[in-house]
């Protein structure tokens, strides 16, 4: 009798436990970058923030609609490719996850923004600068599900304009991009600001995001005599370039660009090139140092990913944050239903304090020029 009673005692916490186990709700969060080809060391950075942050949010023990959630990302790889990102989006969407981080690239998010869209999923990206994508004037972006918490080109490439023109006193440039969304698109803004302010454009090249080789390019560049080298891309190209430059003898050119250059990989990549001492990138955000939570960030970031941190991490992270920030105040993880929470969002984030234009833009979004001072990534 007494063996039959500690054998229902004892289904009957199994019982318990298992109704307990049943209230907890599996809610995916979807994260698109490039993990592979030449880009994918920007990828693993903005998969490793987010991926950090899922795992403080599980931590935390959260409820949302009276049942306990344990997050899990589901990264995916587009390959810094629009057709592999288009295909990566409706991937997540037929997953059905609740929210997207990303994409990194402006030519892979653009696309994408009208697949979640259309299957109604909120996608925050904090790296895609492109301004098309929150431009409710053109027939793609400017979607209601659509959020950036990064400054766009339109200030990066003027940032870096009135920089040359008025502190660097540059009179003559060329600018080559890499034909991208991304690359063209910084590179325009730059070029037409930097009209504006009476720097003359000497040249014009064009290259792509898989090339290595620029010693054509260069050699044109180099007949004009420019100041300075704006290049709008990213920094598989950037650093060699830098390195080619030095070759042809042009280590008296300023060489400008983007975030796409401003990070601690182009040191290895110009391989020591003298010309990296010449570079001034713009990055949409302040110093890690002067970010609300950026040092504290940095240690913990440093110990789970030691040697690994390149520069839009803390976004992703706090991508991820402010999505499950809004299911929380709308207490729902249904997208349709979080949605309105997260447009209206003052979020206290890593980065800055996150809040929305009516498009999906950051209000008064800060940015920051860099140099590289003894090979290091400086704030200038």
């Amino acid at each position: 009798m007494q063996w039959k009673l500690k054998l229902t005692v004892l289904a009957g916490v199994t019982v318990a436990a298992g109704a307990v186990c049943a209230q907890e709700q599996l809610v995916r969060i979807g994260h698109a970058a490039p993990l592979s080809g030449p880009q994918a060391h920007y990828g693993r950075d903005n998969e490793n923030g987010a991926r950090m942050a899922i795992e403080e949010l599980n931590a935390q023990g959260i409820t949302i609609g009276g049942k306990k959630i344990r997050f899990e990302l589901q990264a995916e790889d587009d390959a810094a490719d629009p057709k592999q990102g288009a295909a990566v989006a409706q991937k997540l969407c037929d997953s059905k996850v609740a929210g997207v981080v990303g994409h990194l690239n402006s030519g892979t998010t653009i696309p994408a923004s009208k697949i979640y869209h259309d299957c109604a999923i909120p996608m925050v990206t904090g790296s895609a600068t492109n301004p098309n994508l929150t431009n409710p004037n053109l027939t793609k972006p400017g979607y209601k599900t659509t959020f950036r918490i990064i400054a766009s080109d339109s200030a990066l490439g003027a940032g870096l304009a009135v920089y040359a023109a008025d502190t660097l006193r540059l009179r003559t440039v060329a600018v080559i991009d890499d034909r991208t969304a991304y690359g063209q698109g910084v590179a325009d803004v730059f070029k037409k600001t930097a009209i504006a302010k009476g720097i003359k454009v000497v040249d014009e090249q064009f290259t792509t995001d898989k090339a290595t080789d620029f010693m054509a390019i260069l050699t044109a560049v180099k007949a004009k005599n420019p100041d300075a080298v704006f290049y709008g891309g990213m920094d598989p190209q950037g650093g060699p370039m830098l390195r080619q430059m030095e070759q042809l003898g042009m280590g008296h050119m300023t060489f400008l660009g983007g975030d796409g250059i401003c990070t601690s990989e182009i040191v290895k990549l110009s391989g020591g090139a003298k010309t990296l001492n010449n570079v001034v990138c713009a990055e949409g955000a302040a110093p890690l140092a002067k970010m609300p939570g950026g040092t504290g960030w940095k240690t913990r970031f440093d110990a789970k990913y030691p040697g690994l941190y390149q520069i839009y991490a803390p976004y992703t992270y706090d991508a991820t944050q402010l999505l499950v920030d809004a299911m929380k105040r709308a207490d729902s993880v249904d997208p349709k239903v979080y949605l309105n929470e997260l447009a209206k969002s003052h979020f206290q984030g890593v980065t800055a304090t996150i809040a929305f234009e009516a498009n999906g833009e950051m209000k008064n979004p800060p940015f920051t020029l860099y140099h590289f001072k003894d090979g290091k990534k400086t704030p200038m």
